[in-house]
């Protein structure tokens, strides 16, 4: 009786306080005792209540109770699910917690400690969703605080084993994620991802299946995403057609879309059977309407998002569209039929459900013809597929209800050339394009195009993580990569595994790996030699070197790392940096052994052989990493995606070297700079400007305002203002050098205006139009360049003013070159 009593004075107590609400820290493994979890039944939150178990599970070696019964929880338990769940309900009554401030929202949560006013020895780490995935963003940010890195399985990044586990218990309410739907495209999957699956990790179903794709959610939500593009090659049964895989999407709460190839849901390269005859809506209207009737229907009771409009059966054309006018009647047709049949297939009208038009190619030029896109339609902006948003919307395009979005690639298959094999598009370009699709409001639907998932891991969070949060866009990305080092490694060696990494982005955006046989693919054309040796070699020496010491630099602190960070480091470090080096120098020294060949020179079978070594290197690392983990990964890298002519192992020549062969010292990369005045774009400024930190060929560059007028002519405008002096007077040539994006909108061009001390000022317009052959080497090179030739430039101090006419604009550097200068492939050599 005496207990009875003391219970209810505590319960009295309690329940004269507004609530149970707690401060300050919270044990949940105080190295005993490890705390319970209960979800509110939900299959998705059942499942974010396992991932919480087996984190908890892998840092203190204890297993946790999960139930989905509030009875069961002992002294602490967390306690998660969607505020509007029962378990939520019955929790908010037991402790006075008000949760109205998650109505309405959009995947946020609210997350504290509260006391149970009917046990007041029981607490609860509460987890209230505004929704599903508010819950398990909370869960998600609750494993990232208690150390568990988003790659703890898909880089290997094991969690590693405390002696207790505390976090804070004060009430916060999470921020609303900044773009609504954030997701990744499983694409080009034939040379990593598809085989790992079908022979590695899920032989039984031999594709990429449920077991691959719970793996991917898994991912998916320890990056916060929230939809997928299925994998759709030709390699991989569809993803509809293996049971299970929908139902998984289903079980994580995750959405499923589908590609700007796949409209209504469907995969077309092995969906369209051949009996049905031609992908053609002209003659084939009825058999194409029945077949994206079928597949509304069967998905009607899943969360999707749904493609429409019309192309080829694949990544092409639309087929028997003879004219654009013919194209944007059918399109327009087409939409009308699609928008239909969802209407019907769901039970509500057509603008109820979500629905995307995806401006990839050629449909963004019918767009361009005057296609009069339903409203709520979600227009999505790609980029030209190798990281230039091609346009965003105009003022009235920013009016539409259903907004914009971006498709993004950090791998492409296609031409001028793929980049599948190493993730090597510069942090500080996904930065920029991503702060210009922000300001522009292309904010519904941010999806990016992974290839294989591996070795993109740090872009895609980098990508995902400015998509969840865009105030991450404002600081400067090796500020987000140093941190991102420190979570998978430490504190210790953070700084410099992300000098290693910029460097190795540096390199790459100057000229990635896969570009280095200076070929093109669509069609393929052969290797040829490459312009680094145009300067007499000494500018592929100095790569060479560039290469070679971030390699050593890796290398280096591999061995001083805990044997489990080991195979994270190689996976997400050494491997990339250490196989972009050794095909950069085999490439590089077969050029210069050409080079030296015709020049009757000695020491060239030396090159040959250092680029059989760095030949042999890719090999063994590529094997290393397929037999890492016991094998985890086997079939995953391949170093030699598409059979392109720059992974071929090259034919080595073995030359005899001539009695009068000219000894000659190593070529000097900086031979012939004093020729040559180089300014960095960041070396002027004015008002019309901003600094985009880390992109370009000097660390930073400097983008000419998103919200400027475009402008007729310089009147008027504060131009950027450059001093220089030359040493000798003579001809010469201005090179202004520019990142090579696109007009910001329709309604802008790509222009600047040039003056050089008194003389006239002359307009620069840097557009290109499609897949030109200017566009295909801009894209190669990241540059953007237009020249002026000057005759007689005068030996002394010059003046040079640079005019922003449009908006988004970017310049990179300035060159002046004398006549006789070396014409580097890269920026020269800073004197």
């Amino acid at each position: 009786m005496r207990s009875i009593r003391i219970t209810r004075v505590l319960l009295s107590l309690a329940a004269l306080l507004p609530s149970a609400a707690l401060a300050g820290q919270v044990e949940l493994f105080d190295g005993r005792e490890v705390a319970g979890i209960v979800h509110s039944g939900e299959r998705p939150a059942q499942l974010a209540a396992e991932l919480l178990a087996r984190d908890l599970t892998q840092l203190t070696g204890m297993t946790p109770r999960v139930s989905g019964d509030l009875a069961t929880c002992g002294r602490l338990c967390v306690v998660l699910g969607p505020q509007d769940s029962a378990l939520i309900r019955e929790v908010a009554r037991e402790t006075g917690i008000d949760l109205t401030e998650l109505c309405g929202q959009w995947e946020r949560y609210t997350r504290l400690l509260v006391r149970s006013k009917r046990d007041p020895s029981r607490r609860y780490l509460l987890i209230a969703g505004s929704d599903m995935r508010g819950a398990i963003w909370g869960v998600v940010d609750l494993t990232r605080e208690i150390g568990v890195s988003p790659w703890e399985w898909w880089a290997d990044v094991t969690p590693r084993r405390v002696k207790r586990l505390a976090v804070d218990g004060s009430r916060r309410l999470s921020p609303a994620p900044s773009v609504q739907y954030r997701g990744i495209f499983l694409n080009d999957e034939d040379w990593g991802l598809q085989p790992w699956a079908a022979k590695t990790y899920e032989p039984e179903t031999g594709d990429i299946g449920p077991k691959t794709y719970v793996r991917i959610f898994e991912l998916m939500w320890r990056l916060k995403a929230n939809l997928i593009w299925p994998a759709m090659h030709d390699s991989t049964k569809p993803f509809y057609q293996i049971p299970g895989n929908a139902e998984a999407a289903r079980d994580h709460a995750i959405v499923v879309g589908t590609s700007h190839a796949e409209p209504m849901m469907r995969n077309n390269v092995r969906e369209w059977e051949e009996q049905d005859g031609d992908f053609n809506f002209f003659t084939n209207r009825n058999k194409m309407v029945d077949y994206w009737r079928r597949r509304a229907e069967e998905v009607k009771g899943f969360e999707n998002i749904y493609t429409i409009g019309l192309r080829g059966k694949h990544d092409s054309a639309m087929e028997g569209a003879d004219t654009p006018e013919k194209a944007r009647q059918a399109m327009t047709e087409v939409m009308a039929i699609q928008r239909e049949l969802l209407a019907t297939a769901q039970g509500k009208p057509a603008d109820q459900v979500p629905q995307v038009l995806t401006l990839y190619k050629e449909v963004l030029d019918i767009y361009g013809t005057g296609l009069k896109v339903p409203d709520d339609v979600t227009l999505v902006w790609p980029e030209d597929n190798y990281g230039y948003i091609n346009r965003l919307s105009n003022p009235a395009e920013r009016k539409r209800s259903g907004g914009s979005g971006i498709y993004y690639h950090i791998s492409y298959w296609g031409r001028p050339h793929d980049y599948l094999w190493l993730g090597t598009t510069h942090p500080a370009l996904i930065r920029e394009q991503l702060d210009r699709a922000w300001q522009m409001d292309a904010r519904k639907l941010w999806v990016v195009n992974v290839g294989d998932i591996k070795p993109g891991e740090y872009l895609t969070q980098y990508f995902l993580d400015l998509a969840f949060d865009t105030q991450a866009i404002t600081p400067a990305p090796d500020a987000h990569l140093t941190r991102w080092a420190a979570d998978q490694f430490s504190g210790a060696n953070a700084a410099e595994i992300a000098a290693i990494m910029t460097e190795y982005y540096d390199l790459a955006f100057e000229r990635r790996p896969e570009f280095m046989g200076f070929g093109q693919t669509e069609p393929t054309r052969p290797n040829k030699i490459g312009d680094y040796i145009r300067t007499g070699g000494g500018e592929a020496l100095a790569r060479i070197d560039r290469y070679r010491a971030i390699t050593a630099r890796a290398e280096a602190l591999t061995t001083t790392l805990p044997a489990d960070r080991r195979d994270a480091f190689f996976q997400l470090v050494l491997y990339p940096v250490r196989a972009a080096a050794s095909l950069n120098e085999r490439n590089l020294r077969l050029d210069l052994a050409s080079l030296y060949t015709r020049q009757g020179r000695t020491s060239i079978n030396a090159h040959v052989e250092q680029a059989k070594t760095a030949h042999a290197r890719i090999v063994a690392d590529t094997a290393a990493y397929n037999s890492q983990n016991s094998g985890k990964w086997r079939g995953m890298m391949d170093m030699a995606p598409r059979r392109l002519p720059v992974f071929d192992e090259p034919l080595y020549p073995q030359v005899t070297t001539p009695p009068d062969a000219r000894r000659t010292t190593a070529p000097n990369a900086a031979a012939g700079i004093d020729r040559i005045v180089s300014l960095s774009a960041t070396s002027a400024s004015a008002s019309d400007w901003e600094i985009v930190p880390g992109l370009g060929s000097r660390g930073g560059a400097l983008r000419a305002k998103l919200d400027l007028p475009s402008r007729a002519d310089a009147a008027g405008v504060a131009p950027l203002d450059y001093r220089f002096d030359v040493s000798a007077t003579g001809d010469a040539e201005l090179r202004i050098v520019a990142i090579p994006v696109h007009p910001l909108t329709s309604e802008n061009g790509l222009r600047i205006a040039v003056q050089l001390d008194d003389g006239l000022v002359q307009l620069l317009d840097f557009r290109t139009f499609g897949r030109s052959e200017e566009w295909k080497q801009n894209v190669l090179t990241n540059t953007a360049v237009r020249t002026i030739p000057i005759r007689q430039l005068a030996k002394g101090a010059h003046r040079l003013r640079i005019h922003a006419l449009d908006p988004g604009f970017i310049l990179d550097r300035i060159d002046v070159r004398l006549d006789g200068a070396p014409d580097y492939y890269g920026a020269p050599p800073v004197k």
